[in-house]
Parts: structure tokens; C-alpha cells; sequence
């Protein structure tokens, strides 16, 4: 007999499932509760949520607004929504998440797409069911990595819980410019400010349709769809997210067919690492910079800045026009002539770039060249002894090598690589405004990649561009002026326990007779810089010296008349500029200011002046070297380089030291100084002959190719009138001087 129910009461099975179905809910709710306060596995805090933060390079930006480079482990710079083009944006909704505007993190249409077409129906070319904002947590937070030992089923949890919350703290657009500032497109570009700079040299505003499907259609995979290694497969899946593009109303059909015949253009390409790019050295020298200033300040949360992780901007005096045009200079001028010229010569020499040096020497020297490698130090860790090592530098390997024709695979040991490596001659130039202090371009080699020694810091034998500090004591402590006649004959210096000092000219010309300052200095007479030595002291010119900011170690000695001392090109460009600026010192800045990753100045940067010759005396020198490009060892200038075309107010010195090693030029105009070192590595790495080996034709050149090219440029409008006289009685056109300069005028001179 069936047994009845009580009237109004349900069977207990259907309690029992409620029971269930409620606790299931419970259970899910407490799970996603205690999950998303982290008591399960590892989330980010509510603070990490408030504030994402992923690893940002820092920005050296120029003067005029360009992007130099980035310091940094990831090479990523931020966006903001308005910087994006809205083809980036429609592209990766079109691709990634087509409901993107219509669901709060999780998008329950693609999950059940993908339980019932990838998981029961195994088509796994269904699609996966992450949205963009799920793709942002783990690029952001990195659920992945943090999950891995609970699964992928917890991971994907994870990434719902934070892709929640994500949606419930930002807007759409904060998303969406989120992500593209924190994806991967391979390349060594992270974010898609890098990207585009790296793949079309454009800012992310600036892309066409097809550019902006090239940079979403790597998101699926940087490398098996990268543009450069594989460029069929990048336009395969380019234009695959033009159709998503099409099939979703953002492309129409006429554009489609247009946009799928393009070709993917990589003309432009131009990868970000720190070796590439603008003013690579001055990029080194800021960072080291920074490192130090990092230690020096901190967050507001009090952690310490750090110069590689928290995207800051450097704003720095480098006119990006004028850096390109010395770069320019350097290769166009090192490339063409001083190279070929010296490989010629080293074939003479059998291919041995020593001079003068005997064979334990050039072994000492390429010893201690293996020690600074990177190879060495990598063998050396890993526990090889001197003598493996050394037969490891033996055995030939395949490596690249640096030529001015671009990079070159070869095979060839390490050790016949260090001999190679100091074929080479290198350069350095730093130019300087002389009102502001600002350093405008700053080379520091021909290639940073392959030569990474800094040449505007290093301390190199100035020659007879030191005769400047001679001139001006005579100047300034002895009360010449550019017309004082004085003798052109042999001067000796006594030296305790050694046979008298006695410089030489570097030719006959007017030996014996009565000349001008102005004369004496365009021709670069020894004699003459030694007499003023004489009749002043050492310790006087060491002291202009300094007040026009030398700082390097200078022996107050007779020998420093004729260019002896060490000194860097960055000291030497600016203790020029203290002639164009009245007399006045300013110390060289390379920083404006310094921003945080919000825009927020951290701070800012003036320089240091300091009274150093009186404007008299400044506006003398001036005339002086004005001299030396008129009719003296700088006349190159005009008869090569034409740049008397342009202005006739350029001042400069050539200087050339002992055996070809250091040759010098220092060039002048009202708004710019700059100082050009070319050489060796070693100083025992030289040209043997005058015809290069020389100021006047190996580092003069450069100045004379930059400057031409700045002059050219319509967009920097650099100024050509002349230095501003002052009001002083003081005959500075010669009448002697006029007969003297009639002669063939000669650009040829040496200091020993």
C-alpha cells in the first residue's frame, strides 16, 4: 500500500537537494571569497590591485623631444588610451575579446564555447576563453607562475577572481591601454610604445590598419610571428586579424582586399637594446649616473628608486639633430678615409697595429684585453685555469665582428679577435652650448656594440690644443694682446739632473724673426708657446687651467706648453666654452630634469658657473683661434669643408702629439664648442706618416662634416653671426699680421 504524505510537506529527497544545491553555492562562494583574500594560494594584495605595476625601463628623452633609448631589464615604456590608435584598439578586440565592452571579466559565452567545442568536441581551433582583461592579470600579476603548483584549473581561477576585480577598479580604457602597455612582442619590445617604435619607427598614434594587425598578430607568438624572422607566417596572421577586423564591422570589405595585398614593410626596423639607438654612450654614462642617484632617493612608499624597474624619465640636453649629424660625422669620415687609409698602412706593417713596442709588450697589452672580456670571465667562472683558457682563446670559433660596412660572421679565435678589435681607430666628441651648459652631442666610438670604451671620459694627451691655456695667461698675467710681436727662436728649460728641454717646431717657417701671438698660434709654433711659458710659470697656466674647469691631474712642468697633460674631451669641450661665453665657466649638464613614471618631477638641474677669465681676455682668444681657421693649421675648414659659406665666426686648434698617437681638433662658434679626440686604443696604435696621422686631417674632418651638416639643416636655424665684442680699445686685425698671412697657408704642425 503506498504510503501518503503529509498535506504541504515536499519528500525529504527534494530537502536534500536544496540542502546540496545551497551548500554547492556556499561552498563556491566561500571558495572565490577565501581565494580572492588570499587565504588560498598566493594573490595579489588589494594595493597591488589599486595600483599595477609592471617593470618600466627608463626613458632618456632629448631636448627636442625624441626617445634615445631605454635603461632598463624589459624594454617597456607606458601609454596612455589617448595615445593609442584606435586601429590598435579595434584590432585586438576584433582578435582577443569581440564582447569585450559587454561582460565584467569573465565572457560565459567563451567559456561555454570552449567547454563544448575544446574540451567535449576537441576542435581546437574553437579559440581559447580568456578575455583581455584575464590575459591583463596574468601579464599583470603573473597568476601563472604563481599557481603552477596547483594547476591550470586553479590558475584559471585565479585569473577570474583578479580579472574581477581588475573590471570592478578600472575603466574599459584603463584595460585596454593596461594591456598593450604590458605585452610582449618579442624583438626585445615590451609594451606597444616600444613595439611600434621598434617594428615602424612610429609613435602608437601613428599606425595604419595593417601596422597595428602586424603588432596585435604577435601577441599570439612574438617569434613564430615575428615580421623579421618569419615573415610569411607575420603576414598569414596579419591578415587574419584584418578579417576578425572585417567580420566584426571594423574593416570594411573594399579596405580588407587594399590592406591584404600590402606587403609588411620593415624597412624601419629598428631594434631597441641598449646598444642600438642615439647617443648609446651618453645612455651608458647616465645610467651608471643614476644608479648612484637612485640610492639617494625614494618612493613615497620609502623604497629606493630603481633606475631599471620603475620607468622614470630622463630629460636630457642632447639635441637629437645635432647627435645624429656628429654620429654621422664619425662613420662618414672614419668609414671613408681614416680607415682605408689605415689599412693600407697596417698592410705595409704586415697587419701588426703596434708601433714602437716590442712583442712582450703587445702581448702584455693583449693579455690584459683577454682578461676584460666577457669570454674570459665566463671561462674563468666556470673554474677553466689560465692556461685552458689561453688555449681556449686559441681554437677558432664562429662569432661577428665589427666592420664600417655593418657586422660581419666569421669564423676566428678569440685571441685573433682582440688583435683585430685594435685595428681599429676610435673617436670621441662632446659639443657643449657655452651660455646654458647644456651638452648637445656626445659620441663616445665608432660603435658601441663592439667598442665600448668611453672616449669623451678618458684622459688622452691634448697636444697643441693646449696651447689656448698658454695664450690666455700671456693674455691675461702678462698683458699682451693679439698683435704683442715676440721672438720666434729656440727656448731651453732647465731640468734638474737632465740635459736642458728644448721643444721644436714643426717647420722652419719665420725661425729667427719677430711674430704676433695671432700668428704664432694659427701656425702652432713651440718655440713661441714656450717663451710665453718662459716668461710666465707653469703654475699660472695650471691655474687658467682650472678655473676653466679642468679637473684632470696636470704636473705643473715647461712641457705642458706644448700639450703634455692628460685631459678628457668633455673637460676640453668645456673649457672651450668659457671663451664663447665672456669668460664665464659653466659646468657641462647632460639632465634637465628627472620624472617619475606618473609625470611628477623628482628633479631638476642647473649648472654651476663661475667667473674664469675676464671678457676681454675671452674675446682676444676668440680672435686668436680665429686665426688658426683663417690661415692656420684649421684652413681646411674653409678650402674643404667650405664652412666660411655659412660663418665666418668659427674659432678653433688643432693638436697632434708625439708619433701620430693623439690628434686633436677644438672647434668654436658663438652657441657651440666642441672637442673632437681620434686615435688608437693604445697609444702605441697610430698612423706612422703626417698625411693622416695628424689634428688637422684625422679629427678636424669631423668637426668640419658635423658642422656643415648643422649649418644645413634649416630646422635647427643655428646661428651665424659672430662673437659679441665688447667694448675694449684693442687692435685686433694686425697690420703685420696681414702681410704674414700672405704666404701659402699650411694646416701641418707637431709638439715634440
Amino acid at each position: 500500500m503506498k504510503k501518503n504524505t503529509p498535506t504541504g510537506e515536499r519528500p525529504k529527497y527534494i530537502k536534500y537537494m536544496w540542502r546540496a544545491f545551497g551548500g554547492l553555492w556556499a561552498f563556491v562562494f566561500l571558495f572565490f571569497f577565501f581565494l580572492s583574500i588570499g587565504w588560498i594560494g598566493d594573490m595579489p594584495r588589494f594595493e597591488d590591485i589599486e595600483n599595477p605595476h609592471s617593470l618600466q625601463a627608463t626613458e632618456v628623452i632629448s631636448d627636442d623631444g625624441e626617445v634615445l633609448g631605454y635603461i632598463g631589464f624589459e624594454n617597456r615604456s607606458n601609454v596612455t588610451y589617448d595615445q593609442l590608435s584606435p586601429n590598435l584598439v579595434n584590432a585586438l578586440i576584433a582578435t582577443e575579446d569581440v564582447r569585450f565592452y559587454n561582460h565584467s571579466g569573465i565572457d560565459a559565452r567563451s567559456l561555454f564555447r570552449v567547454l563544448f567545442k575544446t574540451v567535449l568536441g576537441r576542435h581546437g581551433s574553437s579559440g581559447g576563453g580568456s578575455t583581455i582583461t584575464q590575459q591583463l592579470a596574468k601579464n599583470l600579476y603573473n597568476m601563472r607562475e604563481v599557481n603552477v603548483r596547483r594547476g591550470t584549473v586553479f590558475s584559471k581561477l585565479s585569473e577570474w577572481v583578479v580579472a574581477v576585480k581588475l573590471e570592478h577598479n578600472y575603466s574599459k580604457q584603463e584595460i585596454i591601454t593596461m594591456y598593450f602597455n604590458t605585452v610582449d612582442f618579442g624583438s626585445n619590445s615590451f609594451g606597444v610604445k616600444t613595439a611600434a617604435k621598434t617594428f615602424f619607427d612610429k609613435t602608437p598614434t601613428e599606425l595604419d590598419v595593417d601596422e597595428a594587425a602586424v603588432l596585435v598578430g604577435l601577441l599570439k607568438a612574438p617569434t613564430t610571428y615575428s615580421p623579421v624572422l618569419h615573415p610569411d607566417n607575420a603576414k598569414e596572421r596579419r591578415d587574419v586579424v584584418l578579417g576578425q577586423m572585417n567580420r566584426y564591422g571594423y574593416l570594411s570589405d573594399d579596405s580588407l582586399v587594399i590592406y591584404k595585398e600590402k606587403p609588411i614593410d620593415m624597412s624601419r626596423y629598428t631594434p631597441q637594446t641598449h646598444n642600438d639607438g642615439l647617443a648609446p654612450y651618453l645612455r651608458e654614462y647616465l645610467r651608471a649616473y643614476m644608479k648612484d642617484w637612485c640610492k639617494h632617493h625614494r618612493k613615497p612608499n620609502g623604497d629606493y628608486y630603481d633606475v631599471h624597474k620603475d620607468g622614470l624619465k630622463i630629460y636630457t640636453t642632447i639635441d637629437s639633430r645635432m647627435q645624429r649629424y656628429a654620429e654621422q660625422a664619425v662613420r662618414e669620415h672614419f668609414s671613408k678615409e681614416i680607415q682605408p687609409a689605415f689599412e693600407r698602412e697596417l698592410k705595409a706593417r704586415k697587419g701588426n697595429p703596434f708601433c714602437d713596442i716590442s712583442a712582450d709588450q703587445q702581448e702584455k697589452f693583449l693579455t690584459q684585453a683577454m682578461k676584460n672580456s666577457d669570454r674570459y670571465r665566463n671561462l674563468k667562472a666556470d673554474g677553466m685555469s689560465q692556461k685552458e683558457i689561453r688555449e681556449a682563446f686559441n681554437e677558432k670559433v664562429r662569432m661577428r665582428v665589427f666592420t664600417w660596412k655593418g657586422t660581419k660572421d666569421t669564423i676566428m679565435s678569440p685571441w685573433d679577435s682582440l688583435i683585430y678589435c685594435k685595428k681599429f681607430l676610435n673617436a670621441g666628441l662632446m659639443s657643449v652650448e657655452p651660455g646654458t651648459g647644456y651638452v648637445r652631442a656626445y659620441v663616445g666610438g665608432i660603435n658601441y656594440r663592439f667598442f665600448k670604451y668611453d672616449n669623451v671620459q678618458s684622459h688622452r694627451q691634448v697636444g697643441s690644443t693646449f696651447k689656448p691655456f698658454v695664450y690666455t695667461m700671456a693674455l691675461q698675467d702678462l698683458g699682451m694682446y693679439p698683435c704683442t710681436e715676440v721672438p720666434n727662436s729656440e727656448v731651453c728649460f732647465e731640468v734638474w739632473g737632465q740635459p736642458d728641454w728644448c721643444p721644436k717646431n714643426s717647420s722652419h717657417e719665420r725661425e729667427g724673426e719677430m711674430v704676433t701671438l695671432k700668428w704664432a698660434l694659427a701656425h702652432s709654433i713651440n718655440w713661441v708657446s714656450a717663451y710665453l711659458m718662459k716668461q710666465g710659470s707653469p703654475e699660472q697656466v695650471v691655474d687658467i687651467a682650472r678655473k676653466m674647469g679642468v679637473k684632470s691631474p696636470i704636473d705643473a712642468v715647461p712641457a705642458i706648453a706644448v700639450g703634455t697633460p692628460e685631459i678628457t674631451v668633455a673637460e676640453m669641450a668645456a673649457a672651450m666654452a668659457t671663451f664663447a661665453n665672456k669668460g664665464e665657466y659653466v659646468e657641462p649638464i647632460f639632465i634637465t630634469r628627472i620624472e617619475d613614471n606618473k609625470g611628477m618631477v623628482l628633479e631638476r638641474f642647473t649648472p654651476k658657473r663661475s667667473e674664469a677669465l675676464s671678457e676681454a681676455t675671452a674675446y682676444m682668444m676668440l680672435e686668436l683661434m680665429k686665426g688658426v681657421v683663417q690661415s692656420g693649421t684649421g684652413v681646411r675648414l674653409n678650402y674643404k669643408y667650405h664652412l666660411d659659406q655659412y660663418s665666418t665666426a668659427i674659432a678653433g686648434k688643432t693638436g697632434t702629439t708625439q708619433n701620430n698617437s693623439d690628434c686633436w681638433f677644438v672647434g668654436i662658434t658663438p652657441k657651440l664648442a666642441t672637442a673632437v679626440w681620434t686615435g688608437g686604443e693604445l697609444r702605441s696604435i697610430h698612423f706612422r706618416n703626417m698625411t693622416y696621422g695628424q689634428g688637422a686631417a684625422m679629427a678636424l674632418p669631423i668637426f668640419g662634416l658635423y658642422m656643415e651638416k648643422i649649418y644645413r639643416d634649416p630646422k635647427i636655424k643655428f646661428y651665424r653671426g659672430d662673437f659679441e665684442r665688447p667694448n675694449i680699445p684693442i687692435e685686433m686685425d694686425c697690420s703685420n699680421f696681414q702681410q704674414e698671412i700672405q704666404g701659402e697657408p699650411h694646416d701641418y704642425e707637431w709638439d715634440f
